[in-house]
């Protein structure tokens, strides 16, 4: 049999001398089959150029309706980490987009799903009311349907994509918390993962799921530094940065590890743990305070790292962007004394 040496979901193997294109699939039952096919000639470097082409000729989607794209698409992006999120939105746009034809989506379509989702109602977990679907949702909903579309011109499987009309993108939530807040969020947290995931998450300008992958050999107390990216990890389109630990984040973690029963420095039970959602909106609650969620605490520590005055290419790289116009265009209000030059130009 021959060896994988690319990037690709197919491999060459081979059926008594004669070197086939091989690949799996989900079958039926859920379960991964095997699809070989032969490829003509025993000379391996011709298999090899032969090969992609014929994978993708036998992998081709067979119709042009919505949800023949979507299959074709989730098998060409098997593996990357935009499909987790899609996942969940194709469950609100199958119903309503799948039977169609991609090229016959009008933007009567489009308006017609943003007012029937504008009424939906949903409850999430861990809440006790229900909530309404919001403009933010139905954007990111329409919006994967869009790449879907420009995915399968791409591979010519459509002649074009149409438009698709989208709600307008609500502005991002201002919400941040004071110093005293997040003091008294973690003096009242009544598990331990959550006061250290709280301290995490503002001491690192970290994002929620890199806190939550953490482990404890990304941990580095002798160079005083926490590794927040993953070298093993392939899928994750977001960048981490690698951030010192301050003198009381350094003596929580140093407490923890003593105790420690995984190789994940959030844990529970002696388990990792997965979400926070419920933990964080609970320990808010009891402090009086609302619409709480995980991410609010990187919001957080980068309005306080510009309210301290720090450089914005500096606290771009702390908090991982790759291009600190985005954190200037994000951050740069709270910073003192922000286009105050500007004001004093003005002075009469």
């Amino acid at each position: 049999m021959a060896g994988k040496q690319h990037d690709d979901p197919w491999r060459l193997t081979k059926l008594k001398g004669e070197y086939c294109v091989t690949w799996d699939e989900p079958s039926s039952d859920g379960k991964q089959s095997r699809r070989r096919y032969r490829l003509g000639t025993e000379n391996r470097r011709e298999a090899f150029a032969l090969a992609a082409s014929r994978y993708a000729e036998l992998t081709r989607p067979t119709g042009t309706t919505v949800e023949k794209l979507w299959a074709g698409y989730k098998k060409d992006k098997a593996g990357k980490v935009v499909l987790e999120t899609m996942e969940y939105t194709w469950k609100a746009l199958e119903p309503f987009f799948g039977r169609m034809e991609a090229e016959a989506i009008s933007t009567d379509d489009c308006r017609a799903y943003t007012k029937h989702r504008r009424g939906t109602k949903y409850k999430a977990k861990g809440w006790k009311d229900e909530k309404t679907v919001s403009d933010g949702s139905i954007h990111t909903e329409l919006g994967h349907l869009r790449m879907i579309l420009i995915w399968a011109v791409g591979k010519k499987i459509i002649a074009h994509a149409p438009q698709i009309e989208r709600p307008s993108k609500p502005p991002p939530k201002d919400r941040h918390l004071t110093r005293p807040e997040v003091e008294r969020m973690i003096e009242v947290a009544k598990s331990p993962h959550i006061k250290l995931a709280i301290r995490l998450m503002v001491s690192t300008a970290a994002r929620v799921t890199a806190i939550l992958e953490l482990k404890w050999d990304r941990v580095n107390f002798e160079r005083n530094t926490i590794q927040l990216w993953d070298p093993f990890d392939q899928k994750t389109r977001k960048t981490r940065a690698t951030v010192p630990m301050s003198a009381k984040l350094r003596e929580a973690l140093l407490a923890q590890k003593e105790s420690a029963m995984t190789e994940y420095v959030i844990e529970y039970g002696n388990s990792r743990v997965y979400s926070i959602k419920k933990g964080i909106r609970l320990t808010a609650k009891a402090i009086g305070l609302e619409d709480v969620s995980p991410h609010v605490f990187r919001h957080t520590a980068a309005v306080w790292l510009a309210e301290d005055g720090h450089p914005m290419p500096k606290i771009a790289q702390y908090l991982g962007h790759a291009d600190d116009r985005i954190t200037s265009k994000v951050y740069a209000r709270y910073s003192p004394g922000h286009q105050q030059d500007l004001a004093d130009s003005l002075e009469i």
